[in-house]
């Protein structure tokens, strides 16, 4: 059995996990370049945690300029084997009031200038996102929110757009039309990367606005995002506390394989691969032959 460590990527606004003990920072190389900032490990109760702010501390790398691929081997490289992600979201329903946790457990990708993948030509994988979120993992969190009695729905399709601009009107009403739940900006390549470094991922979508789609709202700024940010940052932190308080020592074995993802995934022949990449994969495909 391999033992769980708790990864947490906090988002605007969720700038450090408070009640880590035995905490120490450490800056982790990567060959993918430098992550968001240092890691920081400690633990919560008996279970091991990193945390990595995204956008580092100051809020300094907006959603397009993150190093998504350092950031996740960094956690790679650290032992990591589950990741909760926080992200602030706008809101394409009526009931998906700002202030609610959204557990969603679909993606669709919006990007278009980030780097997605860690494979590339010289060594060509395909991994299944058809369920890009852990199962075991979301219904984790799902019941530690219970526990902690803080309003969430459990499943969702969150979108998420390049930026850094927010949506234009047409765009968020054909989101809307589309049945998409909340609209972000940070989820992806997060996910995509996570899956390819056999990590089981989940998200926690913090709704901060009602896009501008709502007639009877103001459209979203950062002033509103930020406000609804701060009001929800206790809620996360306890939130989070529970989740680690109450995780398995051990890894549990995702149901959808997303910790043996790369299982079968590979198509490039050992001969063909390139030696400058795979040294480069050396983290990503530590489980697997590389030879």
């Amino acid at each position: 059995m391999t033992k769980a460590i708790v990864g947490i990527i906090g988002g605007s606004g969720v700038y450090a996990l408070p009640g880590l003990t035995d905490m120490r920072e450490e800056r982790v190389a990567t060959p993918w370049g430098e992550p968001s900032d240092a890691l920081h490990f400690g633990r919560i109760g008996e279970t091991e945690a990193v945390f990595l702010p995204r956008h580092g501390r100051g809020h300094k790398l907006s959603p397009s300029g993150i190093n998504y691929r350092a950031n996740i081997d960094a956690l790679k490289r650290a032992g990591v084997t589950d990741i909760v992600s926080v992200s602030a979201c706008g809101s394409f329903k009526q009931d998906l009031y700002p202030g609610l946790f959204v557990l969603v457990d679909q993606f669709v990708d919006r990007t278009f200038s980030r780097q997605s993948s860690f494979f590339g030509n010289g060594c060509v994988a395909h991994v299944s996102m058809a369920h890009p979120v852990a199962p075991l993992l979301r219904q984790r969190i799902a019941a530690a929110a219970s526990a902690e009695n803080i309003p969430f729905v459990s499943g969702g399709t969150y979108i998420c757009m390049e930026g850094p601009q927010f949506s234009s009107l047409a765009e968020s009403q054909g989101y809307k039309a589309a049945g998409y739940d909340v609209i972000g900006m940070t989820a992806l390549p997060e996910a995509k990367l996570a899956r390819e470094a056999e990590i089981s991922y989940a998200t926690i979508a913090m709704v901060t606005d009602f896009d501008c789609w709502h007639p009877e709202h103001d459209d979203v700024d950062v002033a509103s995002v930020i406000k609804i940010v701060q009001a929800n940052a206790g809620a996360a932190a306890r939130l989070l506390a529970r989740l680690l308080l109450d995780f398995p020592q051990e890894h549990e074995a995702c149901p959808i394989g997303s910790d043996r993802a790369l299982d079968n995934a590979v198509l490039t022949a050992p001969p063909a691969r390139d030696p400058d990449l795979m040294k480069k994969l050396e983290a990503i495909m530590q489980r697997v032959d590389r030879s």
